[in-house]
């Protein structure tokens, strides 16, 4: 009987002590373990133009105002899609909204609406004198960014300076910190783009003359930054 008293503790202690240290085990931080991150930065000239012209109409009622609306939008995306080209120029509507006006006295006295349409591609001569042509619209914005082409051909040149440049910190800091190398923990790659400077550019006020001249609206697109960064920690050893 006493055998089996001791043979039930020393079961009990081993069973305890076994917990415990697997507790430690799971609890015990990492030593040595450092943050940090780094970027690779590549500009490169923007080469898509988005042209978003506009028109706002006023009525007594929602189907007048709606029908004005729409008619001028018929014709500027006939016009529109005469020059159409995949890439070159895109076309394709924006938003288009009724909404009521009210009085001093709170009550509704009327409607009015406003219609987009968007000329967007790489061909900026085609693009602009597209929408000097559109009678029904004014340009009420231009932008500029980059197309899927053009990001796609620097993002990994970008990817690759950022992690030529996440490497050689690591080793930096690990010398310094009195370690001779150090090995990769986890590590995150994202990118983004940077359009320097205030795009897109509001234009509605120069955007025509009353006798809506065709000739080419002048645009210069800038250039953008395609930016990667890579963070993660490293265990210096």
């Amino acid at each position: 009987m006493k055998n089996a008293i001791r043979l039930i503790a020393a079961s009990a202690f081993m069973v305890c002590a076994g917990a415990a240290f697997s507790q430690n085990s799971q609890t015990a931080e990492p030593r040595n373990v450092m943050q940090l991150s780094a970027s690779g930065t590549v500009e490169v000239q923007q080469d898509l133009l988005v042209l978003a012209l506009s028109t706002s109409k006023e009525g007594a009622d929602a189907a007048s105002t709606q029908a004005q609306l729409k008619q001028a939008l018929d014709a500027a995306l006939a016009e529109a899609k005469r020059n159409a080209q995949p890439g070159q120029m895109d076309v394709r509507t924006g938003p288009f909204g009724l909404y009521p006006r009210y009085g001093k006295d709170g009550k509704i006295n009327g409607w009015q609406g406003r219609a987009e349409l968007v000329l967007e591609g790489r061909d900026f001569a085609r693009i602009t004198a597209t929408a000097g042509k559109i009678q029904t619209m004014a340009i009420s914005q231009v932008g500029f960014a980059l197309s899927r082409e053009a990001r796609a051909k620097v993002e990994g040149e970008a990817q690759t300076l950022a992690i030529e440049q996440f490497k050689a910190r690591a080793a930096d800091l690990s010398r310094g910190f009195g370690f001779a190398n150090y090995s990769l923990r986890e590590v995150s790659v994202n990118s983004n783009e940077m359009s320097p400077g205030p795009r897109p550019r509001a234009m509605a006020m120069e955007a025509k003359s009353a006798a809506y001249s065709d000739a080419p609206v002048p645009v210069e697109a800038g250039k953008a930054q395609v930016v990667v960064n890579v963070s993660g920690s490293v265990q210096m050893r």
